[in-house]
């Protein structure tokens, strides 16, 4: 049941007829694991505190780097030097003090990948490394738990949701095979603006939001964004029958 506070706070999201009362109790008992907490981990964990969700992991090794002020929102200049899911977990509880944050503040690795993806609804990929996404990838399938995929680098962004749940849902490695040259370009290679990075991660933030509350989101479609043209572009994907992570799901 939502207090009354909370109905306050929610107010403007629960009056949506694809949300409502039921579906802001949905958030609250839902539990995400956010992987990264840089350029795409910053907003989204920021948007899905607000809205309410009630358990976030939030997971990164990494400490704040001065370089990482130009696009990573949360944090400050007296942040640099101190672990990026500690001081996220700082700020997204000053932000909703209602909800809970958990820290991982290590890389995750195949043990804690399959520790806390058994506790989640949902895993929110916010990673730049491809090793890691391939591993999200390959432990959300064998939980099936949705997996909600985004990267960004130069101008353009990509997201994907890869839903194991449906057993036509394609997954990450049947659009990048792990045995063919996967992309590899991050911000630290080819750089970033900080606005599509926003923008990637407010389409993730959407997707978690729809997939919490029981709305339809669409699978098999990589999401590709412009940020000359100002344009997404849709792309239709198809699970692949040899991938050797999905293919016997």
């Amino acid at each position: 049941m939502l207090s009354q506070n909370e109905q306050l706070r929610y107010s403007r999201q629960i009056m949506l007829k694809k949300i409502g009362e039921n579906g802001q109790l949905a958030l609250k008992n839902s539990k995400v694991l956010i992987v990264g907490m840089g350029g795409l981990g910053n907003p989204v964990s920021l948007y899905l505190a607000a809205a309410g969700v009630g358990t976030l992991f939030i997971a990164d090794g990494d400490k704040v780097d001065i370089t990482n002020l130009q696009r990573q929102i949360l944090f400050t200049e007296s942040d640099v030097g101190n672990n990026k899911a500690d001081i996220g977990a700082e700020k997204l509880q000053q932000h909703n003090s209602e909800i809970v944050i958990e820290v991982v503040d290590e890389m995750l690795d195949a043990e804690l990948a399959n520790y806390y993806i058994e506790q989640v609804d949902i895993v929110i990929d916010c990673t730049d490394n491809i090793e890691t996404r391939y591993l999200l990838n390959q432990v959300c399938v064998e939980k099936k738990t949705p997996l909600i995929v985004g990267a960004a680098t130069g101008f353009d962004g990509q997201q994907l949701v890869v839903d194991p749940r449906n057993p036509e849902s394609a997954c990450y490695q049947c659009l990048f095979p792990a045995s063919e040259k996967a992309p590899t370009n991050n911000c630290q290679t080819v750089g970033i603006v900080g606005p599509v990075l926003a923008i990637v991660a407010g389409m993730q933030s959407l997707q978690a939001i729809k997939l919490l509350t029981g709305n339809a989101i669409h699978i098999n479609q990589l999401n590709m964004f412009d940020g000359f043209s100002n344009q997404w572009q849709q792309f239709s994907l198809k699970k692949q029958g040899d991938c050797p992570v999905c293919s016997d799901c």
